[in-house]
Formats: C-alpha cells, structure tokens, sequence
C-alpha cells in the first residue's frame, strides 16, 4: 500500500534485534516488548494456511497510533495489524473490532481489504491483531499518484472522497450485520465523556483547553439528524486509489474508530485535518498536504458537495470540527506522552508534539470563538 510518489520499501528478511525478533525468548530478554515476534506469527499464519515458510516484513503506513506491516511468506504478501505496545487504554487499539466492521462493510460492497484471519490470543503478540490482503494502490499524502496529476485529476479524486463517505455512510447496517455494532443514540454525549475521561490518563503535564473545550462542546451539542456507521477517521491518508485513472478508491483502511453515531463527526473530522490553499500554513492537522494543490478541493467544495449528495444539513459543522480537533489532542498527547517515557524510539513524530498540541487546543479555541 504505498504512498503517491514513493517505491516500496524492501522487505527485509532478518529481524532487527528490537522492534522485530525471531523468537519469545529473545523478546523476553528485551526491556522493552517488540513489536513483532516472527516464530509465532509464522505458527499462527500455518494454521490459517497463509503462505508457508520464514517470513519477511517491512513497516509500512502513516498511522502514529496503531501499527502495520507488509509481509512476505511463500510467494504471498498480506498485512498485519496491531496496536501499540501495552499498556493500552480500555476502548481504544481494538484490532478484533476493527477488523469485524471491515467484514461487515465488505458484505455491502463498500471497498477494502479482505480479513484473512484474526488473531485474539495476546500470548502470540501481546495483544491481539489481524492480518488482512494485500492491495496494490496508492494513497494521496503528499504527492499526487501519477494518473491523477491533474487539475482534472485531483478535482476528480475529490469527488471520490467525499463520495465513498456519502455512500458510506448511507450503508444498509442490517444487511452488513452492524445494527448492534454501536449505540447512536447520545453518541455525541459518549464521545466527550470518553475523552474527557482518557485526557487525564495520556498527560503527565497541564493542558487546560482540554478541560475548556469539553465544557463548550456540552453546552452546545447539536441535534443528531441520522444514525450512520461513523469511520472515525476518514481521510485522504486512509482512503487507497486505484493506480490508473479515473480517480477511483480501492479500499477504505483504518477502522479502529468506527462505530454507529453521527455521520457528521467523520465531516467534521475530514474538514479538520484536511489542507486547503486557503489554509494559512501547515500544522500538526496537515496530513496531506499535496490537496492545496490546484484542483483539489477546498473545504468549501467538499463541504458543498456532501451536503448535497447526502441531504443533511451541515450548518452546525464547526462544532463537529472543534469535536475532531479536541479528540486529536488527547491522542496526540498520548504519543507524546509514550514518547517522553521511552516507548517510542526513533519516533521523529512526537517530540514535535510538546508544542503542536498546546497549538491544536488554541486552534479549536479560536474556532469556538469564530
């Protein structure tokens, strides 16, 4: 799954001694758990039948919370998903949940990978995760895949986000088995309360917009029009295009968060980390930031255009911004967090986030005010 304007990283064949080992007791003899133990996964992956014989894997992905590797084993490449090294928040990093909605959407014709085995059994990695297929594709970050480099191009692949969003969430929830996959009744209510909760467990230092902005989202929580199944973080960065053109997605990924509630809180959440050329410069929100590029489009337009594909009314959409850009901050300061205790070596991520953070909470702030 590689990014627009990127070659693949080569899998490697050996294990790297401290994000990957080969067996249990070489990551018992580290101070720190890997995030990969070869032997057992091989052990896993026979009993599922995938592929045959030693493995080979590469990182791969722009994900900072939960992790992904490509792997090769018998001529056959699929994924694997996990969380975070332990400990893990309660609610949050839930691979089995996360690859259960994928089997649901899949049923009704929404795109992504196929879930070829999932794995409970947290004695294999420390926690449980899954493996998925393998999908040739590119993903729009901060180049623009060579079929769609074009102002046509880019308009068009646009036009695909916002779309497969409507389409999303317009699904048939009881023909995909999700009726019960959530509760959307007082789904906003949830979001603050779990988060306002969380917040305090993920800082070691004071941060007292967190508090502020969950005072303001209460007071002033909008009507939910619809229920919907609600990815959580749809975004160019976890949408994959099919690498000719027309502009046409070949798979939703990254469904940690998804969950019946809101259809806007994903709106909200897409116009919130997306860039604009309006935009006045890039932040920590800045994902992808190719789409200021001429032709893609602003948050105007896909503002403009969900509205009108979807029938909703989209004028409290601020609030579902300040939401998006709230829940961020705690999962930021999480990796922030992690990082200053050592949990994330080589991470040139999050030791940016001892400033961005405290700038993400004064951006909601202004918007609050505006």
């Amino acid at each position: 799954m590689p990014t627009a304007g990127t070659e693949p990283t080569p899998l490697l064949s050996e294990p790297d001694g401290a994000e990957v080992v080969r067996t249990p007791a070489e990551a018992a003899a580290l101070d720190m758990p890997p995030l990969l133990v070869l032997e057992p996964v091989e052990r896993f992956l026979d009993a599922h039948g995938l592929g045959g014989g030693r493995l080979a894997w590469t990182r791969i992905g722009d994900g900072q919370s939960n992790i992904t590797y490509l792997m090769e084993r018998g001529g056959r490449r699929f994924v694997l998903r996990r969380g975070p090294r332990p400990p893990i928040a309660k609610s949050t990093h839930d691979m089995v949940r996360e690859a259960r909605v994928q089997r649901g959407v899949a049923k009704v014709g929404l795109p992504v990978p196929e879930i070829l085995a999932v794995c409970e059994d947290e004695s294999v990695l420390g926690v449980p995760f899954y493996v998925m297929d393998f999908l040739e594709g590119e993903i729009v970050l901060r180049e623009t895949p060579a079929a769609l480099d074009s102002p046509e191009g880019r308009r068009a692949a646009s036009e695909a986000l916002v779309d497969t969003l409507v389409s999303l969430h317009g699904l048939d929830l009881e023909k995909a088995g999700l009726t019960e996959f959530g509760r959307p009744e007082g789904y906003l209510e949830r979001q603050i309360a779990t988060f306002s909760r969380l917040a305090p467990l993920v800082t070691e230092r004071e941060l007292p917009l967190v508090e502020e902005l969950a005072g303001w989202l209460r007071e002033n929580l909008p009507a939910t029009q619809r229920p919907a199944l609600v990815h959580g973080d749809y975004r160019f960065g976890n949408v994959m295009f099919a690498p000719e053109a027309p502009a046409r997605i070949t798979a939703v990924l990254d469904w940690e968060m998804a969950t019946l509630g809101d259809p806007l809180a994903d709106l909200g959440y897409l116009v919130a980390m997306y860039s604009d050329r309006e935009d006045s410069g890039p932040s920590v929100m800045d994902l992808s930031p190719v789409t200021r590029a001429e032709g893609y489009f602003t948050k105007g337009e896909i503002v403009a255009r969900y509205a009108e594909k979807s029938g909703l009314d989209v004028s409290s959409l601020p609030w579902y911004q300040v939401l998006a850009m709230w829940k961020a901050s705690v999962f930021l300061e999480d990796m922030y967090t992690r990082w200053n205790a050592g949990e994330r070596p080589g991470d040139d991520f999050a030791p940016k986030l001892e400033t961005q953070v405290p700038a993400l909470l004064e951006a909601a702030r202004d918007l609050t005010r505006r």
